[in-house]
């Protein structure tokens, strides 16, 4: 494996109060950065001084759209940094690349960047309640060409940035609108990849509820306009009589696998709630709010780990969920996996890796 080289920086940055910044503005003082070509392939790994790139204005991500990305996060336990499904995120990484025609990258080399990035910046991992170092690590296409092809040369790269909670309003339910006229993604199509495509295509129906005062747009499938998908940043989840039943990426293949979603999955089994991936329709939820058996909804995602449903909004009409109140199971489910994060429960699942 290429032996990962290390440039000092001659300047580091004042480490802000997490709990008065948003989510994503600040960044540490190193990052990791790579190159791809097809003579040398992956080559030259390093961590370097965090810095603005240059590159050609010809430069065909631009242009194209050529990019993926991922996002994790590292907590600490006492003194040591940790990072949370650091395997299943990095191998999330090459799904995406598969997908966008972009080289995979070798799992070892991405992991020990990762590790040794973090070991590095350690001191900027926050220890506030709900607070994390976020990691995101990204490819895009580097060839200065404006002919439209898959790319021949590439950067990778891991920056990282101290966050607290994903919202604003910290955990509290959500207002959501069901998305009935635009659409994100299709069979076939990107929706499995993590790449910016997907969420420029969400960006005009998220304005549109902003405008309406709800928080998120949750999609329908492109074909029947009928299939619940996911929400723009997180996978959704239903409780429904006593069992969590979720769209399934495995079935819709125009949604995102969540590592979290996973996570909420795996616990849910383990504490004996029925679980299941499955097509679930709009109308089978509305059904479920008249009748009674519909629980809870929440949202899963590494940003915000759980964000409970406070209310759905579907052809104009506003259906309040278990009162407008954060439900017993998703408060459950959100303390237990931050309870692993933070050390404070024990990871009997593997979740949690050593970052040094």
């Amino acid at each position: 494996m290429a032996e990962i080289r290390f440039e000092k920086a001659n300047n580091f940055k004042e480490k802000p109060d997490v709990s008065k910044i948003g989510f994503g503005t600040h960044f540490t003082d190193y990052m990791f950065e790579m190159d791809y070509n097809e003579k040398e392939g992956w080559h030259d790994p390093r961590i370097v001084p965090f810095r603005n790139l240059e590159m050609s204005p010809a430069n065909t991500t631009i242009h194209y759209g050529q990019a993926i990305f991922d996002g994790l996060k590292a907590y600490k336990h006492g003194d040591k940094p940790v990072i949370f499904r650091a395997k299943d995120h990095l191998n999330r990484i090459n799904v995406s690349a598969k997908i966008l025609d972009i080289p995979e990258v070798p799992f070892e080399l991405m992991n020990d960047g990762l590790k040794k990035l973090i070991a590095v910046e350690k001191d900027w991992i926050p220890t506030g309640k709900g607070q994390s170092l976020y990691i995101r690590p990204f490819i895009f296409a580097d060839d200065p060409y404006l002919g439209v092809r898959v790319s021949k040369t590439y950067k990778f790269l891991i920056i990282l940035s101290p966050v607290a909670a994903y919202y604003a309003h910290g955990f509290a339910p959500v207002k959501i609108m069901v998305e009935d006229q635009y659409v994100r993604a299709v069979r076939g199509g990107l929706g499995a990849a993590k790449t910016p495509a997907n969420y420029a295509a969400s960006l005009h129906a998220g304005l549109v509820a902003h405008d309406k005062g709800y928080d998120q747009v949750l999609w329908l499938d492109g074909v029947e306009r009928k299939y619940i998908e996911e929400v723009g940043s997180m996978n959704i989840l239903f409780k429904i009589n006593g069992e969590v039943i979720t769209p399934s990426p495995k079935l819709q293949n125009s949604i995102l696998d969540g590592i979290t979603h996973r996570t909420v999955m795996e616990i849910a089994k383990d504490w004996g709630v029925p679980a299941v991936e499955r097509k679930i329709s709009i109308d089978e939820v509305i059904q479920a709010y008249e009748n009674g058996t519909l629980e809870e909804v929440f949202g899963s995602g590494t940003a915000a780990v759980i964000s409970p449903v406070g209310s759905l909004i579907y052809k104009g009409k506003e259906y309040i969920i278990n009162g407008g109140k954060v439900g017993e199971f998703s408060q459950k489910m959100y303390d237990y996996i931050e309870g692993i994060h933070i050390g404070e429960i024990p990871d009997k699942f593997g979740y949690i890796e050593a970052a040094e």
